[in-house]
């Protein structure tokens, strides 16, 4: 049953981080600085890989988010939520801030893929503790 669980949360997030790129895709790319090519679409597009790496990494962080919310005993929806909101809020985003910072990314590219890794791992949380 564990199993499950994790893959739906990762599936859930994965899914939730297609809707928030395609919905911010100009945004995401100006603040990212990639170019568009005459059809609108990333240049620098590399196939499936990127969705392939983004669908597996979902998967890990929903198998360690769940080995987390086991050993802390984080249960009920509403705990997941606020759990997993934390870990992408507190974990993750300023990790992702750093990288960013020194690496001299746009501040607008930190809100976007930051508030990403926020609510994903929000819905990863509400997902892990549903059923």
């Amino acid at each position: 049953m564990e199993i499950v669980r994790i893959l739906a949360a990762g599936l859930a997030s994965y899914a939730f981080g297609a809707v928030w790129y395609m919905s911010l895709a100009k945004s995401w790319m100006a603040a990212a600085d990639v170019e568009a090519d005459e059809t609108g679409r990333p240049q620098n597009a590399a196939g499936a890989m990127p969705y392939i790496i983004a669908l597996v990494g979902s998967v890990i962080v929903a198998g360690m988010m769940r080995h987390v919310f086991s050993l802390s005993g984080i249960e009920g929806a509403d705990k997941g939520l606020i759990s997993g909101i934390g870990i992408g809020l507190f974990l993750v985003t300023p990790w992702i801030a750093t990288n960013y910072g020194f690496a001299g990314r746009s501040r607008m590219l930190m809100v976007i893929d930051g508030g990403y890794a926020t609510v994903g791992c929000g819905i990863m949380g509400f997902v892990l503790t549903l059923f």
